[in-house]
């Protein structure tokens, strides 16, 4: 399949993800707020995210990969069998060692997490109750990273990106019918921990249906699993920045009471773009371009970054500019309700309106890391990741302990820091490309960009008119319909799309040829079968 079409098998799961996210992190919040509760559980979840990101979405499908592919292709599918077999083993049984050890350490990892309550016993017992309780979905996460690794490197996607809503399908379940919001909270704990063995399940199910036998071994460093821990090592700290990043937002914020519910209810929404787009393209653009740097000649791999460059920015462009124009407007329509207050939606729109400048910097680090990744080159990715660490630390602490010296809240600084230290890490990235001529974008990449800004302009133009209609706009829908605010603000997102894939067509930054060329199969690409349809 095409990277057009592979990505939009990968977002099309990921939309369906997300939107069932939303509707459990809408549930959640309404009923537990943006007090002590909430922190408590947005805490709880911070574990099994950033773990789902790092390995599910990054690091070990960046070093596995490439050396299954290599496997399959020079050796035959049953000694790559037998190399997923021995990586499984090892991964599992180290992601339980990390588990049990993060569980019985978790009253001193707290400290560190979520210091700010270590004053208030019952509600940091609670955090630490919560994550004991969903650390376990780290074990199911592990083994679904392998078994991810495998469907895509045989161009399956659509598993693996489906596989996901099952987190949020089990969360729903767990907490639709309770009002009470501490046993809310614990039922999702454990729904969490439930959803990676059902994650687990369902694409190692894939696997076998695949024709692919992965099971234990007895767990031994082989040299397979040497090679993948060497490249996986500085893979996981280049691939998760952002999310080491946002783990240091969470620990600071614990200083001030909600303000982890409004990071995470911010969070959320800015991680939309970046899981639909960043992630998509990342997975679908990993596997083309380790086949095309073991074969040069063909330049099969600046042309790949060229159009994930495109196709990310044509998507990511609009979605940040809708963030910073109308972030009050997106909280107050899609997440204020119950015990999540229009002050809370207001809060967290100061948050989303910072971290909305910094996605296409986010997006850009899932774009631009794999061509190192995919030439064995970790180190330098791993700097880079680590100086945007330095500075989001850096800058955050300053922010937010300056903010508050001055009387404000000093949340928002944290969603400055962490915006700024993504640019850092993807401005590092492009420029080491650039500069070794490891990518020479064309010039109809700098003219379709050029374009794509002035189709999110207009759409910012009329999303900025909505913005200051709000209270009209939405008293009209309030007024007629059971969910008003939601459908209004539904329906001012999709006028601002429509507009701008409009005056995208007009402009030509989009044309039907370019839609046709990015869906078309390349020429002697294997044939889809019906497991492309899992």
């Amino acid at each position: 399949m095409s990277l057009a079409r592979n990505t939009l098998v990968q977002a099309g799961f990921t939309l369906l993800s997300r939107l069932l996210g939303y509707a459990r992190d809408r549930a959640i919040s309404n009923l537990l707020g943006a007090g002590w509760v909430g922190d408590a559980f947005a805490t709880a979840q911070t574990f099994p995210n950033l773990f789902r990101r790092i390995l599910a979405e990054g690091a070990f499908s960046q070093a596995f990969v490439p050396l299954y592919a290599k496997t399959q292709a020079e050796i035959g599918k049953d000694k790559a069998a037998e190399v997923a077999s021995q990586a499984f083993s090892v991964l599992t049984l180290v992601a339980a060692v990390v588990t049990i050890v993060a569980q019985l350490a978790m009253p001193w990892i707290m400290l560190v997490i979520h210091g700010g309550y270590a004053d208030k016993p019952q509600a940091f017992q609670f955090a630490i109750l919560l994550t004991q309780i969903t650390m376990p979905y780290l074990v199911g996460m592990a083994m679904s990273s392998l078994f991810s690794g495998v469907l895509n490197t045989a161009g399956k996607f659509a598993l693996s990106a489906a596989a996901p809503t099952l987190l949020n399908l089990t969360i729903l379940a767990a907490v639709i019918f309770v009002r009470e919001p501490t046993q809310a909270a614990i039922n999702a704990a454990v729904a969490i921990t439930i959803a990676g063995v059902l994650q687990a399940t369902a694409l190692y199910i894939g696997c076998r249906r695949l024709g692919v036998r992965i099971g234990f071994r007895v767990p031994r460093l082989t040299p397979e699993v040497k090679a993948i821990v060497t490249v996986m090592g500085p893979s996981v700290i280049a691939g998760s920045a952002t999310h080491l990043n946002v783990l240091v937002s969470q620990s600071l914020s614990s200083f001030e009471v909600g303000a982890k519910s409004w990071l995470y209810a911010a969070d959320r929404l800015f991680q939309l773009p970046l899981g639909l787009i960043g992630v998509a393209i990342g997975v679908a653009l990993l596997p083309r371009l380790a086949r095309a740097v073991a074969s040069p000649e063909t330049g099969d791999d600046t042309k790949a970054l060229d159009e994930a460059f495109v196709l990310s920015m044509a998507f990511t462009l609009p979605a940040a500019a809708a963030l910073v124009v109308v972030p009050f407007f997106l909280m107050q329509g899609f997440w204020a309700g119950g015990q999540f207050t229009e002050a809370d939606a207001r809060a967290t729109a100061d948050a989303l309106f910072h971290y909305g400048w910094g996605v296409p910097a986010f997006v850009l680090i899932r774009i631009l890391a794999p061509p190192f990744f995919a030439r064995g080159d970790t180190k330098r990715p791993m700097n880079f990741a680590l100086i945007s660490v330095l500075v989001n630390i850096g800058l955050g602490a300053s922010l937010f302990f300056g903010l508050r010296a001055l009387g404000l809240q000093g949340y928002v600084g944290l969603a400055i820091a962490a915006s700024v230290a993504g640019w850092v890490n993807a401005l590092l990235l492009a420029a080491t490309l650039l500069r070794e001529k490891n990518w020479r974008p064309e010039p109809w990449v700098i003219g379709k960009f050029f374009r794509i800004l002035i189709a999110t302009c207009a759409m910012a133009a009329v999303l900025g008119f909505a913005a200051l209609n709000r209270v009209p706009i939405e008293g009209w829908f309030e007024a007629r319909l059971v969910f008003g605010k939601e459908v209004a603000t539904l329906l001012v997102c999709l006028l601002g799309a429509i507009v701008y894939a409009a005056v995208a067509f007009l402009v030509r930054a989009v044309t039907m040829a370019d839609i046709k060329l990015a869906l078309q199969k390349p020429a002697g690409a294997p044939a889809a079968s019906a497991q492309d349809e899992f």
